[in-house]
């Protein structure tokens, strides 16, 4: 099973490993495009304006156009530990044990703008590029990794069970059409359901922790709904690769 998780725009400071080496990350067939990409923030830090405008910055994230210009030489430290937030927080990636750190080693992916999936325990370091940036001299992000990206998980869900619980924007840069996708719902008195979003994040880490630590590995989507439940969620199968986590109001 792999676990396909969003980024996070916030990300933890510092880190203790080398610098960079794509050589180093899972997928290396992503290489051409992440070292593209990288190289072209680098050169973008140059020019701190430009930088605050492609990325949708404001004058008091210069911080973030700072660290893209280290992008080559600052620490690394493994991806899940690197994304914070809602999301990150609830998953509680630091609070797994030896055996859990290795099951979700194998299990997490996280997808990202600049270095388009990388698995759990891959060491990146901090940076700012989001999924609907569009970056000088090389347009926008989604016809840039929907070529690689699409061939790549399609082979992975055709081999293993793929959970998606990637927002929009990311899910926007490749499609994967077997994926099992997660949807957080509220439900009112009367039973009508919406998208929620401020129970989304929290919903689907506690859900993402679920399925990284269980002894047994989910196979199909009803196991996908047995382990959310076993872990206290109110879990439902809507279609034959769909799921809703519900919250009530």
């Amino acid at each position: 099973m792999l676990v396909l998780l969003p980024p996070s725009e916030t990300k933890a400071h510092g880190g203790d490993g080398p610098p960079l080496d794509l050589d180093a990350l899972s997928f290396p067939e992503l290489n051409p495009i992440r070292r593209k990409l990288a190289d072209a923030l680098v050169e973008l830090a140059a020019d701190v304006p430009a930088s605050l405008a492609a990325l949708g910055l404001s004058e008091r994230q210069r911080a973030e156009v700072e660290r893209n210009a280290l992008l080559h030489s600052s620490p690394t430290i493994p991806a899940l530990l690197r994304y914070t937030g809602v999301l990150y927080d609830a998953l509680g990636a630091s609070t797994f044990t030896g055996v859990e750190r290795e099951r979700a080693r194998r299990r997490l992916a996280v997808a990202s703008a600049l270095f388009g999936v990388v698995r759990a325990g891959d060491p990146i370091p901090a940076y700012r590029l989001s999924g609907n940036s569009t970056m000088p001299g090389l347009g926008s992000l989604r016809p840039l990794w929907r070529p690689a990206l699409e061939p790549l998980l399609a082979d992975i869900s055709a081999d293993e069970l793929v959970v998606d619980l990637r927002s929009g924007v990311y899910a926007n840069l490749a499609r994967v059409p077997e994926a099992t996708t997660v949807r957080v719902v509220t439900e009112d008195s009367s039973g009508r359901r919406k998208t929620v979003s401020h129970h989304n994040k929290a919903h689907k880490g506690r859900l993402a922790a679920a399925l990284a630590t269980c002894a047994t590995e989910p196979t199909r989507t009803e196991d996908v709904v047995a382990v959310a439940r076993a872990a206290g969620l109110d879990c439902e199968q809507t279609g034959k690769t769909s799921v809703e986590i519900v919250t009530r109001s």
